[in-house]
């Protein structure tokens, strides 16, 4: 006692002073140096004020301690069976609220759930297990998702009466249409991507919204467009209606005539015999494929004059399924698909403006010297798995494809290397047919071809003759894989990078093999007849761009030395 006297009458007069005040940023009493905590629900993060993650921690209750300030909640890839109206009720900030992929049923949604949410704009549902769609979705709504549920009815306050609602999405669920009311939309008007996909919708339903720009209905059972159901939706840019069940008699002249801003239009995997009339002429991809199309007509076609891509690929096309001119009035076609038809010959009078011509899997035997006349921007020709010969394959066939640069006539009865091909070919593919000669005169003047692939044939060594490769000086990928070769050809082009020799009857590679191909960067040279020893030291050695040499399943493994950085695959083989 008389000690604290003491120090009290030492110190000078007025306030007694305090560790730190000397500091002007020092608290003062009831202050403190940072801000309070702010609440984040626990395991949660929130990055910023206004947002709360709460995404994949396996929560099977609705999280507690979420202010009121927050904006952007995530829930997603969670337990959750069930949303608190009481826990929803003040988060009135809400702007986003993402409860995808849960456990949450129309049972555990009540119908209020929403209706304090006023400023909600974005809804992500989908992934969950609701059997009906919500009553009230709030009026300030721009995106809804609520596919990949088991949704069976929506109601007229559901999406309707948003006026800011721009995407709705309720794919993969199982809306009739006797669950979608007539006036599922009304009052939606700036609607532009509706999903209806993956449904159970027999007729594509009535008073859209007509602002729609993409319309998805595709893997649904729709038999019938009602007369009038696409009248309003001018700015529709997009429909997809594939894998339905569409008919000819499903659709009319005015279907598709009102859609003056239609450029993608998906028909495929349906029940049509014919191409629909009344395309308009702003479309610029149509796919047809997987129907029953027997004849393409001209009349059917002459709305859709800016048409680029026409699909038409298995379909029922024969004989005449493509008569002279069909295709005429398309001036702007870029590419036709018609593969997997019964085509017996390339359409005659085929668009001047023609890019690529895709015919594998048809009928074709014979390919005459103007059968391609009209089309002499061609770049990409595809007559893949015909049945074209060489004694039928016009030497002047290719005559005028200056563009041509990708020729494919794999899997035909070929014995010989076409004649005429175009100089500025890049890529020709020749496998499985039957040839059984090469001949320099056969590649004289590709200079500029990059890709060869003349696997499944029946070549020789002596088949090969001298000079061959001599002209192919950019040749980067050769695929000899699966001939009668017992050993590596000579004289390979310098910028090859890729050789492809597996499967065939190599039995030795000497040390000159790889001279002329310093770039080589991968040899396979699996499925031959090499033994432990069958490969020379000093191959290898001029190729320092080597990475992959593949000589599994031979007759033995294959020990070879290699650059440090090359990647060898030996395995052994049976004997």
């Amino acid at each position: 006692m008389q000690l604290s006297l003491l120090l009290l009458l030492l110190l000078p007069p007025g306030p007694l002073p305090v560790p730190g005040m000397e500091d002007p940023d020092f608290p003062h009493p009831g202050e403190s140096s940072q801000p309070p905590p702010r609440a984040c629900p626990w395991r949660c993060s929130c990055p910023q004020a206004d947002v709360v993650d709460c995404a994949g921690l396996d929560l099977h209750e609705f999280p507690d301690n979420i202010t009121r300030e927050t904006r952007y909640l995530s829930l997603q890839n969670n337990q959750l069976r069930e949303l608190p109206y009481n826990e929803l009720s003040h988060l009135s900030a809400l702007r986003t609220l993402n409860l995808h992929n849960n456990f949450i049923s129309s049972e555990g949604l009540p119908d209020e759930a929403f209706e304090s949410l006023g400023q909600l704009q974005h809804l992500y549902v989908a992934h969950n297990q609701l059997s009906v769609a919500p009553q009230f979705l709030p009026r300030s709504l721009r995106v809804a998702d609520l596919a990949a549920n088991q949704v069976t009815e929506i109601f007229s306050l559901t999406f309707g009466e948003k006026p800011a609602l721009r995407s709705v999405y309720l794919h993969n669920n199982q809306l009739g249409n006797a669950g979608l009311p007539p006036d599922a939309f009304q009052g939606s008007e700036a609607i532009t991507t509706l999903s209806l996909s993956s449904n159970r919708l027999s007729y594509l339903p009535p008073s859209l919204p007509t602002s729609l720009e993409r319309l998805h209905l595709q893997n649904n059972l729709i038999s019938k467009v009602p007369r009038g159901a696409l009248s309003r939706q001018t700015q529709l840019r997009e429909l997809y209606l594939q894998h339905n069940q569409l008919t000819d008699s499903g659709l009319d002249a005015t279907t598709f005539s009102k859609l003056h801003s239609l450029e993608y239009l998906d028909l495929s995997h349906n029940r049509l015999t014919m191409v629909p009339a009344g395309l308009p002429k702003t479309l610029t991809i149509l796919h047809l494929g997987r129907n029953r199309i027997r004849q393409v007509e001209a009349a059917r076609l002459r709305g859709a004059r800016g048409l680029r891509y026409l699909l038409l690929q298995h379909n029922e096309l024969g004989a005449t399924g493509l008569p002279a001119r069909a295709l005429r009035p398309l001036r702007n076609l870029h590419a036709l698909h018609l593969y997997g038809n019964q085509l017996e010959h390339v359409p005659p009078a085929l668009p001047r403006r023609l890019w690529a011509l895709l015919m594998p899997h048809n009928h074709v035997a014979a390919l005459g010297a103007r059968d391609l006349a009209s089309t002499p921007g061609l770049a990409e020709l595809n007559l893949a798995y015909n049945r074209l010969t060489s004694a039928r394959l016009h030497h002047r066939a290719f005559h005028r494809l200056c563009a041509l640069r990708c020729l494919d006539l794999a899997g035909n009865q070929l014995t010989q290397v076409p004649a005429g091909l175009p100089g500025g070919l890049r890529t020709l593919r020749l496998q499985c047919n039957q040839l059984h000669t090469l001949e320099p005169e056969s590649l004289a003047g590709l200079g500029e071809l990059q890709e060869l692939r003349l696997a499944h044939n029946r070549l020789r060594i002596g088949d090969i003759g001298p000079g061959t490769w001599h002209e192919l000086q950019a040749l980067q990928v050769l695929d000899l894989s699966h001939n009668e070769l017992s050993f590596v050809p000579p004289d390979l082009p310098e910028a090859l990078e890729e050789l492809h020799l597996q499967g065939n009857r190599v039995g030795h590679v000497g040390p000159e093999a790889f001279l002329s191909t310093p770039r080589l960067r991968v040899l396979i040279l699996r499925g031959n007849r090499l033994h432990m020893t069958s490969i020379a030291e000093e191959a290898f050695l001029g190729l320092p761009h080597l990475r992959v040499v593949d000589t599994a399943d031979n007759l033995e493994q294959v020990l070879v030395r290699l650059p440090s950085t090359t990647q060898h695959r030996p395995r052994a083989g049976g004997s």
